[in-house]
């Protein structure tokens, strides 16, 4: 059974069932063409019982969509709408648009327009955020109970690409940091008689704040562009919608193992940041101020408190969803050319280091009102 048929006065509910493929598109239209729509003012079309659609099944269901619309009934779907559906529309439609297919554009300045269009626009990208990171959630959570539907071999091959490949990047950057710190606090604890103090700076700062945040904004330049860069050059290869068109969700196979891959990786280079800007710290000062090795190390633990260095790593896995979710969204957003392209990639590196920045100064008000 492909369709089930349930009338009610003047309203026709259809429930798809099934495999709707190109096997068996012929049984498909003669099920539809059955279908009375007379009387029908309302079409509701339930899609929650579909076990496969392709681009084959969306165009039987699209024309017979078209069908009940032309009759006079109300079409709508309960719940979303099919993601094949969706792109024979948008594919006819461009491809409908003529030389008079675009609405002129209002001539002269118009400042109160353009400052409305500006905020429509923030409005739909915000909301377009808010749904693409509801619809990763959804996915994530129908994938649970199949762990093989979470691609681990994928998630492995995004951590070795993240991670990995990362450290010598994250350890130099660290290692610097933490020498500056420890060369600027001792030039002016110097003068106070107080240089055990430029151990604390250190440790507190790399372990709190510095070792996390450095660490985000490297892979956000990095792996954020990357993410957006591969899922672009998809975009513009149709390779993402010949996934749609062949019943696999695009978000299953190319966004989550990527997130996935970066929440598990960040952690991670986050220590190696910690402890490589620890070791950083020591070595400046057995240098410059003459401090052994046990005595600082001795200070480090006296510094530190409980809560210290999970304070920083319980920041990772937020600044990686940040970060992951970013440079997917923009990636799936490229349309028509290459310098969208650029101009998105662009974009998700600006947004994912502005959301951890953002995100790094709401956890310090948190920690702060929490005494952490």
């Amino acid at each position: 059974m492909s369709v089930e048929v349930r009338r009610t006065g003047e309203d026709l509910e259809l429930e798809l069932t099934g495999e709707w493929v190109a096997e068996r598109f012929a049984a498909l239209e003669s099920a539809l063409a059955s279908v009375d729509l007379a009387a029908a003012q309302q079409l509701s079309i339930g899609t929650r019982r579909l076990t496969a659609l392709d681009l084959s099944g969306a165009w039987v269901l699209r024309r017979f969509v078209r069908r009940a619309r032309a009759a006079g009934a109300a079409v709508r779907f309960l719940g979303t709408q099919p993601d094949q559906l969706r792109l024979l529309d948008e594919t006819l439609k461009e491809e409908g648009l003529g030389a008079g297919g675009r609405s002129p554009a209002p001539a002269g300045p118009q400042p109160l327009a353009a400052l409305g269009r500006i905020a429509v626009s923030a409005g739909r990208d915000l909301y377009g955020a808010l749904a693409f990171g509801g619809r990763v959630s959804a996915t994530l959570v129908a994938s649970l109970p199949q762990p093989r539907r979470l691609r681990p071999i994928s998630i492995a091959r995004h951590v070795y690409d993240t991670g990995i490949t990362a450290m010598p990047i994250v350890a130099l950057i660290a290692f610097l940091i933490s020498v500056i710190i420890a060369y600027m606090s001792a030039r002016q604890l110097a003068n106070l008689g107080a240089d055990i103090y430029v151990v604390d700076l250190v440790t507190i700062g790399v372990l709190r704040e510095l070792g996390v945040l450095l660490t985000s904004i490297i892979v956000a330049g990095r792996s954020g562009s990357a993410f957006a860069a591969e899922l672009g050059s998809m975009r513009l290869n149709e390779e993402v919608d010949a996934l749609t068109a062949t019943a696999v969700d695009p978000f299953e196979v190319l966004v989550v193992p990527r997130v996935l891959g970066l929440v598990i990786a960040l952690p991670l280079l986050t220590i190696i940041a910690d402890l490589v800007g620890l070791t950083g710290g020591a070595l400046l000062c057995r240098y410059l101020l003459d401090m052994p090795l046990t005595q600082y190390a001795t200070r480090v633990e006296e510094a530190i408190a409980p809560t210290t260095f999970w304070v920083g790593v319980i920041k990772a896995p937020v600044f990686a969803l940040l970060i992951g979710l970013a440079g997917c969204y923009r990636g799936l957003e490229v349309r028509g050319s290459a310098r969208e392209l650029g101009r998105l990639t662009t974009v998700a590196v600006v947004q994912a280091i502005f959301m951890v920045i953002l995100a790094d100064a709401l956890f310090a008000v948190l920690f702060m009102e929490l005494d952490i």
